[in-house]
């Protein structure tokens, strides 16, 4: 799900870098088969698990080096979840499941849905597993603002029309660096998916299992193409849901997302000038889009009051509309939410959304995600925009891609220009040389991970298989596709991926 800042844009949104994708991107190096001596220490690892939560999940925490290049600097304790295979068939090993983010709680999407809600024979044959990556969550979490510093963060201005707003966007970025260094410095600088991946190798060992077997969706599947370019011998089933490309250069990604959410908006609206009721009309899609940005400007002039005492303004109103493209699901929500604030003046709706996208709490407080998601996207790629010119000449580019979100899109892309650590990421095609069939799964009108990218990806692979859901919404695995969740369900099972290029609606 890769996160923007300031609500200018969904899940997965990275910082923009060079123009375009890398022609003369390699790939990972591949690892060594043998364990380094150094990392003896951390491989086959005795797992203490306990009891956690409810419905027979395990906990234990794995240790993993801090810094792989110098394992003697310290440890990074990651926690781990597990549900044991609950049928009494041959088990088929661990099944490893990510969420995406970066920043999002793999142990809590394990506990919350997968290991409850993942098609029933996959759970009687697998231990379901998760582990929340290095900065996320229970594993030694980045932490960046408090709940009053955030709550001002996010209501920064992030389509700013003069000096003095394009200072105060600037300002917020170098706010919220200074805090990620200030309460983890330790750990900042390695947090990145390489690194991650690394530590899903030694779960793979601790767990026992001679080959890692892995359901990752949206950013996950980058995590999960990570794995395989660095050990495509250890690679068992690895289904790829929403996947990214990782030969883009970020401002190439970053665009490609603004298109997304753009496709996403437009088919939310089709449907709703179709209803009689639509709070942006009934007229036309053009006409729904051109209402919705309208909004939006006067929101930036005018907040509306909430029942919070906080006031909806321009940004947090985009960030509420962002988090219903996700999910066709929520087109009814969102209808409610934009007919309250156009019609009754009442931001309340459209705010309730902006907070659950945000993780924010009904106390005031924050989960990490956001903290986390930056903080691994600036490692990942290196910025590109120098500074606030840069982006001013990248808006034409942006709003062709977006009317309505372009603007907001390109200034959040500025936010690691001022992050305190050097990326040590760049742009690097998968190729995974050697790895037995990996699953590639792309969703036509995905607005996070646009279906590009999937085709990419599925390319890139040398054993790289695509399965196309033409559908709404970010990722396919469990959405209600019959098709879909049979030919994933089948590859799991049975080692056997579906014909190259099938396609299910």
């Amino acid at each position: 799900m890769l996160v923007s800042l300031l609500a200018a844009a969904g899940l997965l949104l990275v910082p923009a870098c060079s123009a375009g994708p890398a022609p003369t991107a390699a790939s990972l190096r591949v690892l060594p088969e043998p364990t380094p001596r150094t990392l003896s220490g951390y491989y086959g690892q005795d797992l203490r698990w306990h009891k956690c939560g409810s419905s027979g999940f395990q906990c234990a925490t794995m240790k993993a080096p801090l810094d792989y290049a110098h394992p003697a600097s310290g440890d990074v304790k990651l926690a781990v979840s597990r549900k044991k295979a609950t049928g009494s068939a041959k088990k088929l090993g661990s099944l490893l499941v990510n969420p995406g983010g970066p920043g999002g709680s793999a142990v809590g999407y394990l506990q919350s849905y997968a290991g409850l809600a993942y098609p029933k024979q996959v759970r009687e044959r697998y231990d379901m597993v998760a582990a929340d990556p290095r900065g996320v969550a229970g594993s030694e979490p980045v932490e960046c603002l408090s709940g009053k510093q955030m709550d001002r963060f996010t209501e920064t201005d992030t389509t700013p029309d003069d000096p003095a707003e394009v200072g105060g966007l600037v300002g917020a970025y170098k706010v919220f660096a200074k805090g990620c260094q200030g309460r983890s410095g330790r750990v900042l600088g390695h947090v990145s998916t390489v690194e991650s991946a690394r530590d899903m190798d030694l779960l793979r060992s601790a767990l026992g299992d001679r080959r890692l077997t892995y359901v990752g969706a949206s950013y996950g599947t980058f995590l999960g193409a990570t794995y395989a370019d660095l050990f495509p011998k250890r690679v068992g089933r690895l289904v790829l849901d929403g996947a990214m490309d990782p030969s883009l250069a970020a401002r190439r990604m970053n665009l490609d997302q603004t298109a997304g959410f753009e496709t996403a908006f437009r088919a939310f609206a089709r449907d709703c000038v179709k209803r009689s009721h639509c709070p942006l009309g009934t007229e036309s899609v053009s006409d729904a889009s051109s209402r919705l940005k309208a909004f939006f400007a006067k929101l930036d002039k005018e907040p509306l009051p909430t029942s919070t005492g906080r006031q909806l303004g321009e940004s947090l109103a985009t960030s509420g509309v962002i988090a219903t493209m996700y999910d066709q699901g929520a087109w009814p929500q969102l209808r409610r939410a934009l007919d309250a604030a156009r019609t009754k003046g009442e931001g309340s709706k459209l705010l309730a959304l902006s907070d659950t996208y945000y993780e924010r709490g009904r106390d005031g407080s924050y989960a990490n995600l956001m903290f986390a998601n930056a903080a691994v996207n600036c490692l990942d790629l290196p910025p590109a925009f120098k500074n606030p010119a840069e982006v001013k000449a990248a808006l034409p580019e942006f709003e062709k891609a977006s009317p309505v979100f372009g603007k907001g899109f390109a200034w959040a892309s500025l936010n690691c220009t001022y992050w305190p650590v050097r990326a040590t990421g760049e742009p690097h095609r998968s190729t995974a040389k050697g790895a037995p069939p990996i699953l590639v799964v792309g969703t036509t009108r995905d607005p996070a991970t646009p279906y590009r990218w999937a085709k990419a990806l599925a390319s890139q692979l040398d054993s790289g298989t695509l399965l196309t859901h033409e559908g709404d919404g970010h990722t396919a695995y469990g959405r209600g596709s019959a098709c879909v969740d049979a030919a994933i369900n089948r590859y799991l099972l049975r080692g056997t991926p579906p014909t190259h290029d099938k396609r299910c609606t």
